[in-house]
């Protein structure tokens, strides 16, 4: 696997048809929700095909098509769509693909509202599903059934960094003639290339690292023309998840600078983890670069670069990770990930899970951290002192 090929013309160029909007470096952003047609036969042309033509920007908008380029070139897809969220992207792609009596399997920690969909809206649908530990492929064919139609996989996930063998998961599904879909937020289409490995869908969260700066909300799916058209034509339109002009001016703006902000932040977050796994208050740290990460050779296989998302075990009780959290300083506690800013999330803020840790799939003590743009100095030393608390 290699990047995207000429990379800085993908994210700086392509799409940007410079001479139809007065030679601007910056693409403007198209606030119109809807374009006139100069005839009735224009009209009709626009609404057979309102993929590709500009008539109601729920479908299709000039602001919103240069994002979809860029981003399907990323990833090495025919075509993109882009939604209000990353959620509402995996829903699209899931929705598209089941129908009642289908069976879904998916892995199983999943990102909380993919969790929500799988196992609460879809058997309202009459879809089954179930979550596997789909670390091993073996484990996956075995839970697969003759109804099943889609996996769902996350890769690494978002909160201690489980990966699956894609290409493998992928080649026995299209052996059984089932669909895969591959959310790729942490890696992002720099660091792996779910399609290249045979998924057929990936999707993104690119509020996280896409965009970049904690200011736009916006979903990725990418996949052929065939399948993106039939989202297009199900899920995408009716449901109207779209993602704003806005917003896509912003994730532009946000492209243009991933590559050194995923460099800068995986620099800053190998230090940082050196640090976290040496401290007396840590139990473990979850990286899928860190020593001790227990599938070090899927890394090196999958995954071109690290980033600057980590989770950390503490060696504590609930109210020493409040102790913690309470006392960082530079670390805002918020739950997102991937911006300009370093991030704390601790489980035990979704809710006050004392004498419900039962229920958790993940350890209660555990704090996930992202990796901002700041010196790793400064966020070392804000660490070491809320960690002092403990």
């Amino acid at each position: 696997m290699n990047p995207p090929g000429d990379l800085s013309y993908i994210l700086n160029h392509l799409g940007e048809e410079r001479g139809q909007y007065a030679n601007a470096v910056v693409p403007p952003i198209w606030q119109s929700s809807l374009y006139a047609a100069p005839t009735v036969a224009a009209m009709r042309a626009a609404i057979a095909d309102e993929l590709d033509q500009h008539f109601y920007t729920r479908g299709n908008n000039p602001t919103v098509a240069i994002l979809r380029r860029k981003l399907a070139a990323l990833e090495g897809a025919e075509d993109a769509l882009l939604f209000g969220s990353g959620a509402a992207a995996v829903a699209a792609g899931v929705l598209a693909s089941v129908r009642a009596g289908d069976h879904v399997l998916g892995v199983q920690k999943p990102y909380a509202w993919t969790r929500t969909l799988l196992q609460r809206m879809l058997p309202r649908l009459g879809v089954k599903t179930s979550l596997v530990d789909a670390r091993d492929p073996a484990v996956v064919a075995a839970a697969l059934r003759p109804e099943t139609r889609l996996i769902v996989l996350e890769s690494p996930n978002s909160m201690t960094f489980e990966q699956q063998d894609l290409g493998a998961i992928a080649a026995l599904a299209r052996a059984r003639g089932i669909r895969t879909l591959a959310d790729n937020s942490y890696a992002t289409p720099l660091g792996q290339s779910p399609l290249a490995l045979g998924i057929d869908m990936v999707v993104h969260s690119g509020t996280k690292y896409l965009s970049g700066h904690a200011d736009a909300m916006v979903g990725a799916l990418c996949a052929s023309k065939a399948i993106v058209r039939e989202v297009f034509e199900g899920p995408y339109m009716t449901l109207g998840a779209v993602l704003s002009p806005h917003d896509a001016w912003l994730v532009l703006r946000g492209l243009r600078t991933l590559p050194l902000r995923l460099e800068r932040m995986a620099a800053t977050a190998g230090r940082v983890v050196d640090f976290l796994a040496a401290h007396r208050r840590v139990r473990r740290v979850y990286y899928p670069q860190a020593a001790d990460y227990p599938q070090p050779e899927l890394t090196k296989r999958q995954l071109r670069h690290a980033n600057g998302l980590l989770s950390i075990d503490l060696d504590t009780d609930i109210a020493g990770v409040e102790r913690f959290c309470d006392g960082l300083k530079r670390f805002l506690m918020a739950a997102s990930w991937g911006g300009y800013e370093s991030l704390a999330f601790p489980v035990c803020g979704v809710r006050d899970w004392r004498g419900h840790e039962h229920e958790l799939s993940v350890p209660v003590s555990l704090v996930r951290l992202s990796i901002g743009l700041e010196e790793p100095e400064v966020l070392i030393a804000d660490l070491a002192q809320a960690l002092d608390r403990i």
